[in-house]
């Protein structure tokens, strides 16, 4: 909670600020994240890893990421997003350092630890950094949280291009690890400088102490409307994490094309959720939430079935382009409703991100178990049922800006 709260407004150009230094926040995790997983051939050729191997080892990053979203609320709502966000950068930065050693030492072990921890800073820094987006979009009065997914992206694309450079050049991946974490750190610690000030929960007119010791993270798994909101952002999760998995090989197994158009249809769906992110802001400000991501829904379910069942290539990428911008505002629209409270923000931003990321990492390989039985293309069926489920339960998401201290568990 800032120190300006609702009843105090802060300086406009504070606000302007914060909005910069949480855009820098989001795209710097986006790049670390994507320069290291850009360069995973070379952890399993430095390893010596079989496919299985590798697939075991980078369990160690799924268990660091599902053991510290849980607690990355409590962390946040204690010491504030600032400094949650230059703790998760510490941890990412220990993490990386790790895999370095690892890498350079040729131990499984180390590396595994390296990951495991790297998801333990990434998990806090994203919450505490979704929290900090969310009080900002809150202060402008229009939304923003769309357009700091897209910085997110952007930053992924950076980062994936630097770990293509440097494995081009014979780079290797320790030292570029090692540079990434310290670069992304000074970064990191620049920008949160600009973040909205904490403040006493005691400067809090209107928070009683019994409201203030229902804001932890145990009692959020239990509200209704909360666990709403996560299963939206689960459902466009799914949609959205299937596709970064699986849309080039539903074009090279499903429709018989070559890799080089697999590829292209991955680009055409990234570029399409980029697009979408960066101007859906406009028409959520206009239509609301649920109109909003109901009309995305509806254009995801349109999209994969055209991927399904569409023949000529132009209309396959044609249902690529649907899908991307169906996917692209479920997952932080979901974020801007869990935290529409902000004194409670923290607590529920870490339980519907433990809830969206569970689909990330169980929807694309639900998809794979399926594709072995019905092919790749049935297999997507998944994905249009996600987007329904998704569309349906949207309303979860609406706005209730006339009663800031809502609450369905009481």
């Amino acid at each position: 909670m800032s120190e300006d709260g609702p009843w105090r407004p802060a300086h406009p150009a504070r606000v302007e600020g914060a909005k910069v230094g949480v855009a820098v926040v989001f795209a710097l995790n986006g790049f670390c994240f994507a320069a290291l997983v850009s360069r995973v051939p070379t952890v399993r050729d430095t390893l010596a890893l079989s496919s299985s191997e590798l697939g075991l080892l980078l369990l160690a990053l799924s268990a660091g990421t599902l053991t510290a979203l849980p607690l990355s609320g409590a962390v946040v709502h204690r010491v504030g997003a600032a400094r949650a966000v230059l703790a998760g950068a510490l941890v990412v930065t220990a993490g990386l350092g790790l895999v370095a050693a690892g890498l350079v030492l040729t131990s499984v072990p180390l590396v595994a630890a390296g990951l495991a921890t790297y998801g333990a800073g990434t998990s806090t820094w994203d919450v505490a950094m979704n929290v900090e987006g969310a009080d900002v979009e809150r202060r402008l009065g229009r939304t923003l949280m769309p357009r700091l997914h897209a910085g997110f992206s952007i930053g992924t694309v950076c980062g994936a291009l630097t770990g293509a450079a440097a494995a081009r050049t014979g780079l290797d991946l320790a030292p570029q690890l090692a540079v990434v974490a310290l670069l992304a750190l000074a970064g990191t610690a620049s920008a949160v400088r600009a973040f909205l000030p904490v403040a006493d929960p005691v400067a809090d007119p209107v928070a009683d102490p019994a409201d203030r010791a229902r804001t932890g993270v145990a009692g959020a798994w239990f509200e209704p409307r909360t666990l709403l909101v996560g299963l939206v952002v689960c459902s466009f999760a799914l949609v959205e994490g299937v596709a970064n998995d699986w849309i080039a090989l539903a074009l090279v197994d499903g429709h018989d094309r070559s890799e080089t158009v697999g590829a292209l249809g991955f680009g055409v769906f990234v570029a399409a959720m980029t697009v979408g992110r960066m101007t859906g802001g406009s028409l959520l400000d206009r239509f609301g939430r649920t109109r909003v991501l109901r009309g995305t829904g509806l254009l995801a379910v349109v999209g994969v079935t055209t991927v399904i069942i569409a023949d000529p290539l132009g209309l396959v990428l044609g249902g690529a382009v649907l899908w991307g911008l169906g996917a692209s505002l479920g997952f932080p629209v979901g974020m801007s409703a869990a935290a529409d409270d902000e004194r409670h923000a923290a607590a529920r931003v870490a339980v519907v991100s433990s809830i969206g990321y569970t689909a990330f990492l169980a929807g694309p390989p639900t998809i794979g178990f399926l594709a072995d039985e019905v092919g790749v293309l049935r297999a997507l069926l998944v994905v249009v049922a996600a987007a329904t489920v998704g569309a349906v339960a949207a309303a979860s998401t609406r706005r209730r800006s006339e009663d800031i201290n809502y609450r369905l568990t009481r």
